[in-house]
């Protein structure tokens, strides 16, 4: 029962964090559809650590180069996320305001994602069959 209270917190603050998004870019003052770029950045912030699941050995020590790497290239991709607002603020392509929303949704969705791979991710006995 556990499982499936996190899996409802987590799918409401990604919903939360998809509507701070929307609103950046659907509210009548805003109304530039471009911060939804950061969508391909959501898509693409997890693969780096799937990926190093899978290629990397399972020892327990404290460093493994590959998850090491899955850690740097993700790293990169949240920055990237919170970054391309800024620079279409200051370029005047969307407002501040937009931008606020933006980084807010950001925000929440990174700490999603990362909430989902503490609560799901740290075991190897979770499988998708019993959902």
């Amino acid at each position: 029962m556990a499982g499936i209270k996190a899996l409802v917190g987590l799918s409401f603050s990604g919903a939360l964090g998809l509507t701070f998004l929307l609103l950046g870019c659907a509210l009548e003052q805003f109304g530039v559809y471009w911060p939804l770029f950061v969508l391909i950045f959501y898509i693409l912030s997890p693969l780096p650590h799937f990926i190093a699941c899978r290629c990397g050995d399972d020892t327990d020590s404290s460093s493994n180069a590959c998850r090491e790497l899955a850690l740097f290239l993700t790293t990169g991709i949240v920055i990237s996320a919170f970054g391309l607002p800024i620079i279409l603020a200051r370029k005047a392509v969307i407002y501040w305001g937009a931008c606020g929303l933006v980084m807010a949704g950001n925000a929440v969705i990174f700490l999603t994602i990362l909430g989902f791979f503490l609560i799901f991710g740290g075991g190897d006995d979770f499988s998708w069959e019993q959902w």
